[in-house]
């Protein structure tokens, strides 16, 4: 009987610790930072919910957006994003181009929304 116990508790542990890996390597959070540390362009966003913050990694810069709601003619949707740089000390090499290649990619997934970027990306619109 204490056999049989041990064996299911065994099991149980490795269905765990499997549940466990799994989890682990389909982390959305992982591959962003897996994206930063390589230089590529990953985002990170939950599309159905608009409190949480989306993130986006490009050239091994990080960049937060905030999303709020509002009306547009038909429906609510986005309609103003925040955008602001995580590490803005790092910013060493980044141009215009980029920021315009950022800004395509949001605009492909909220069409209505218009965008603002905070200091220090802003002074890069002035120019």
């Amino acid at each position: 009987m204490i056999i049989i116990l041990f064996r299911l508790l065994i099991l149980a542990a490795i269905i765990i610790l499997i549940y466990t890996v799994y989890k682990y390597f389909g982390s959305a959070n992982r591959k962003l930072a897996i994206a930063q540390k390589k230089h590529q362009f990953y985002f990170l966003d939950h599309n159905d919910d608009v409190k949480h913050n989306f993130f986006i990694t490009y050239k091994g810069y990080q960049f937060e957006g905030e999303k709020y709601l509002g009306a547009t003619d038909e429906a609510f949707e986005v309609i103003n994003i925040v955008m602001h740089v995580k590490n803005p000390d790092n910013l060493q090499g980044f141009d215009r181009q980029d920021m315009y290649f950022l800004e395509e990619e949001i605009l492909i997934r909220y069409p209505h929304a218009k965008i603002e970027w905070r200091y220090p990306m802003n002074k890069l619109l002035l120019k």
